[in-house]
């Protein structure tokens, strides 16, 4: 895109300038290299961990039920939310909520979700991890305006992106869900803004379920736990600390210059609640996890271990049940990842407290929750030796191999994060895949990057030139570079024809430029 379209799109997005935040140095890497960001300490004291108890989003109902499809309704609006104990946080929320309220589908029943926009800037939603027409999918140029009409974008529509699909005030997302059982989550995805928006509030889980996964003896009811876990700073009035270049989020899209690599933040919550407590019987829990940080790594554990064998078995990846379950004694996790895990607190005697660790993380970021074993309880549940049936992908069946880089460099003068050596344009298509067709798409990584595709899930061939790793199991849509690796994913992009996006889910690396299109055709 040239300079003067890119101002052009700012101009209806509300920025005014350059993608990129200010010069950098060098990005930094954290913790012996367990993460790429820089910390932002909140202003407030922190509160005593383990004294809130866990909330559980509530389910949305939706308004009205047809022969194959349910439609619901949502708002995006400001709000304020008790997050750490006796302060008010203005948040952006879906419902007022932070998270959102999660939304439970059947696989095949399509779901319509009319989003209305009553916050003071443009919205996108994206549900990660949907099988979607490109006009649902959440294109980071597909904007619903304001309804207020009061935001400058609306005066400015015949300056977008051409293929754009801007509506003001209200759009119907229309989801098929033609796909497996799966943790998915939605959130907003505006170009330039979706890492402060996230931050602000706007995520929240999506679940699909299915047969297949209904006839497993699985624990399921008060034994299923989404755990939405995302870390955030404070500012001395109880917001939630962020370093925009424009606080307003309408006008200079950006970070301020030491925080360009990632906003790392010291208070981690989990479903909105600074590290909670969950009370919980003595058996099996099947556990949902999602890294909704927009920039930290988790290396998750419990303290103590169970006194026989690893914590956890993981059943499922970002796009749902493993072939087979895998046994972990931690689990890394990075931005927008999912992992399915079943956790046996039987294992312990009963008064026990076991703590959800980040092995990743010092100080306040060394712990994430805790689980107080309250009570003994009936075994009702078991976990199959053979869970689903996943379709086989090799190199032989792959028509193309593509190669991408992910990496820092300057635009305009200033830092900022590139694929294949350009930021991101809506005009450049870089993938031209045919639809139906197999292929291997190899990324190659400067720092961390949690590489994500729209549309598609795959499978992971090769990580470093070696064999997939141990966390790397089964169907996914985001993969985890870490730095200096090389990373082989094979897809088959089937469903819909369209432009889609890939892009690193580093919030901030995908604010300042790290986005690309693929078309299906």
């Amino acid at each position: 895109m040239s300079g003067l379209s890119r101002r052009r799109f700012l101009g209806l997005t509300g920025g005014a300038g350059l993608v990129l935040a200010a010069g950098l140095a060098g990005p930094r890497l954290l913790g012996r290299a367990a993460t790429t960001g820089e910390l932002l300490a909140s202003e407030v004291p922190l509160p005593t961990p383990f004294r809130v108890p866990l909330p559980i989003p509530a389910v949305l109902t939706p308004v009205a039920r047809e022969a194959d499809a349910d439609r619901y309704e949502i708002v995006q609006r400001t709000a304020t939310a008790e997050i750490l104990p006796g302060l008010r946080t203005p948040i952006w929320a879906y419902q007022g909520t932070f998270p959102g309220p999660t939304l439970e589908s059947r696989s095949g029943r399509t779901a319509i979700v009319r989003h209305r926009n009553e916050l003071p800037v443009p919205t996108v939603v994206h549900l990660h991890g949907g099988r979607t027409p490109p006009e649902s999918d959440g294109y980071a140029t597909d904007l619903v305006l304001p309804t207020s009409g009061t935001h400058q974008a609306h005066q400015h529509a015949g300056m977008l992106d051409p293929d754009a699909k801007v509506v003001q005030g209200v759009r119907d997302y229309v989801y098929p869900l033609r796909q497996r059982a799966s943790t998915l989550w939605y959130h907003d995805h505006r170009m330039d803004f979706t890492g402060p928006a996230v931050y602000r509030g706007l995520a929240g889980f999506h679940l699909v379920r299915d047969a297949e996964e209904d006839a497993l003896p699985l624990p399921r009811g008060e034994r299923e736990l989404p755990l939405m876990i995302a870390d955030r700073a404070f500012a001395a009035d109880g917001s939630m600390r962020y370093p925009s270049l424009d606080s307003t989020l309408a006008t200079v899209p950006g970070v301020e210059e030491p925080y360009v690599a990632g906003v790392l933040g010291d208070v981690v919550l989990v479903n909105g609640a600074p590290w909670p407590v969950a009370e919980v019987s003595a058996t099996r829990h099947r556990l949902r996890l999602l890294n909704a940080s927009n920039a930290r790594r988790y290396d998750l554990a419990l303290d103590p271990p169970p006194p026989d064998g690893p914590a956890f078995t993981q059943i499922g990846s970002d796009q749902g049940l493993l072939d087979a379950p895998r046994e972990h004694d931690h689990l890394p996790i990075a931005p927008a990842e999912r992992y399915d895990m079943v956790v046996d607190f039987g294992r312990y005697p009963v008064g026990t407290e076991v703590t959800l660790v980040n092995r990743a993380g010092t100080g306040s970021t060394a712990y994430v929750m805790r689980f107080r074993v309250a009570r003994r309880g009936i075994e009702d549940s078991d976990i199959p030796d053979r869970l689903s049936t996943i379709e086989p992908l090799n190199r032989t069946q792959a028509r193309v191999t593509r190669e991408f880089s992910f990496r820092g460099g300057p635009t305009g003068g200033r830092h900022g994060w590139l694929i294949g050596g350009e930021p991101y344009s809506p005009s450049r298509i870089d993938a031209r895949p045919r639809l139906g067709d197999v292929e291997i798409w190899r990324f190659v990584a400067d720092l961390h990057h949690p590489i994500h595709l729209h549309l598609v899930n795959f499978r992971v061939l090769s990580r470093g030139g070696r064999p997939p790793g141990p966390f790397d199991g089964g169907l996914k849509d985001t993969v985890d570079l870490r730095p200096g690796e090389a990373v082989e994913v094979i897809a088959r992009f089937d469903g819909y024809r369209g432009r889609y996006m890939f892009h690193c889910h580093n919030a901030e690396h995908e604010d300042m430029g790290m986005m690309a299109n693929f078309e299906t055709t």
